[in-house]
């Protein structure tokens, strides 16, 4: 039966925020997806909280989880917390071992799609300018462009 499945499987909340600053929505935004999960009948559920960009490949806690063929499913609050790009070619690797992200709301806010270009615009301008101050570039060319945030 899918109940004694779920029993069986082990489940991973993935919670993540960008920066240090946003480290206080970290445990609600865990403790709501572990919600999702524990009412969907999974037991056996571990929860992982990272402070990370959603941009950078470099994120141990996320590798590890990935990496360990035991976590049969993966929990996220929104998709953009598990990734801003490409989480679909992720979702097809984990689907091909019989593994699945889970997406307790996959709708789009917009914030997020403006915190998207500011991430992207903030990479571009780390690749041409350097490190420094590429944030300040990003949001320059967000406020000229009549989208940023003051």
């Amino acid at each position: 039966s899918q109940g004694g499945e779920l029993c069986e499987s082990r489940a991973v909340v993935y919670a993540r925020v960008s920066s240090s600053d946003q480290k206080g929505g970290l445990p609600d935004q865990a403790q709501r997806v572990l919600r999702w999960v524990e009412s969907a009948g999974f037991t056996d559920v571990e929860v992982v909280t990272e402070i990370a960009s959603g941009m950078n490949g470099n994120r141990p806690k996320l590798k590890r989880i990935l990496s360990d063929p035991r976590v049969t499913h993966i929990a996220v609050e929104h998709r953009d917390r598990f990734g801003r790009m490409n989480t679909e070619l992720i979702e097809a690797a984990l689907a091909s071992n019989g593994r699945k992200l889970m997406v307790m709301d996959d709708s789009e806010v917009e914030d997020d799609l403006v915190r998207d270009v500011t991430e992207v615009l903030t990479s571009l301008c780390a690749r041409l300018y350097g490190r420094r101050g590429a944030k300040a570039r990003a949001q320059k060319a967000l406020t000229v462009a009549g989208c940023g945030t003051e």
